[in-house]
């Protein structure tokens, strides 16, 4: 979590990827967090490329024209919490001897030198001082995120040349897990695993803090590829055919599972792999935790296949379900309707953590 000002003003979140631009505002309410404004433009490929920007003129005019037509009310307001993309970034877990907060902010530098692939001079780096639980108090356990000066800039500039002011950037990863875990605690050892449009982030979540996350090649579109491969077809008549029938089998002639199972096989194993990684390590890492996985959350666009939790949880032998991103919302009109519905809430997740974040005060995450 970067910061840029010291100050609490009004905020909302932008969730930007490879393939769309997401903007949720959110206002505190004596039960709970208001949905008020939002909205969703999809970008051309190109102008998001792995997380980096190509074309920062394109991403300019998307940025202005989703502020200027979100649904809702108007924002009134220029600061703004965005997404960093996690597959740019590096997390990682490390232990410190006791010290203060301003003592620690100047140890980190050094330390983090032996874990981080890039010169300490090219990145930003913020850190966060887990609660191990533990009787022995001379240690600290910090996670560590870092990410090139070179993206973290980028991003900043073409938001400022949008009329916006970043007020904090923020990883995709905390930004998932806040949306996902009910009023920001708990204890469980979980996966949070966001299928998108163009990569996959996988996330462990253990002692009420993340302990390992990583971005996998693999996407939804790899999914609707397959299929409109297979049939010849166009994508978008493809994703009609994902939509519809899932991983019920074959249905009508048309048997979807059958065909992504090349591109799912791939996914469980690198899913397989990172928890064996984590299981691996996790007792060398002072956690609370006995490293026990209890379940996979999904979030993400492509969460919504159809038949996924039930293939993933045969596969992986852990239990799958769909996240809820509106846990911490209130989610329903005065007359009892949905303000937006969870299978695109999913879509939204990482937006609905940001504006979470967004909406507390300075000492929370």
């Amino acid at each position: 979590m970067f910061k840029f000002l010291n100050l609490q003003p009004e905020v909302f979140g932008i969730d930007i990827n490879d393939l769309s631009l997401r903007i949720v505002k959110l206002k505190k309410k004596q039960k709970g967090f208001a949905l008020v404004s939002f909205n969703e433009i999809e970008m051309k490929p190109g102008v998001v490329k792995e997380g980096v920007i190509q074309d920062q003129q394109a991403l300019v005019e998307i940025i202005k024209l989703a502020c200027n037509t979100v649904k809702g009310k108007k924002l009134n307001t220029r600061y703004v919490i965005l997404s960093l993309p996690e597959e740019k970034s590096f997390s990682q877990v490390i232990q410190m001897p006791n010290m203060t907060y301003e003592e620690l902010k100047l140890a980190v530098l050094f330390e983090a030198e032996n874990y981080i692939p890039l010169a300490i001079d090219k990145v930003y780096l913020d850190f966060q001082i887990i609660d191990t639980r533990e009787e022995d108090s001379s240690h600290l356990h910090l996670l560590i995120n870092v990410m090139p000066k070179s993206i973290v800039d980028s991003y900043v500039s073409c938001f400022k040349k949008a009329g916006l002011i970043p007020y904090i950037l923020e990883l995709e990863s905390q930004a998932i897990v806040r949306a996902l875990i009910k009023n920001r605690g708990s204890d469980s050892s979980l996966i949070f695993i966001d299928l998108g449009g163009s990569n996959t982030n996988f996330i462990i979540f253990s002692g009420n803090s993340i302990r390992f996350t990583s971005s996998i090649p693999i996407s939804s579109q790899q999914l609707t590829s397959a299929i409109a491969e297979s049939f010849n077809i166009n994508f978008d008549k493809a994703e009609t055919l994902k939509t519809k029938y899932g991983l019920a089998g074959k249905k009508e002639n048309y048997n979807i599972k059958a065909i992504t199972a090349p591109v799912l096989h791939d996914l469980t194993t690198q899913i397989k792999k990172y928890i064996n990684f984590y299981k691996g390590h996790v007792s060398h890492e002072y956690f609370s935790s006995s490293g026990k996985i209890e379940k996979i959350i999904l979030c993400g666009g492509g969460a919504n296949l159809r038949n996924l939790p039930e293939f993933l949880s045969d596969e992986l032998k852990i239990p799958v379900e769909l996240g809820d991103p509106l846990i911490n919302i209130i989610s329903k009109k005065k007359n009892g309707e949905d303000i937006m519905p969870r299978e695109r809430a999913l879509s939204f997740t990482t937006a609905l953590g940001l504006a979470l974040r967004g909406t507390r005060n300075e000492s929370e995450i």
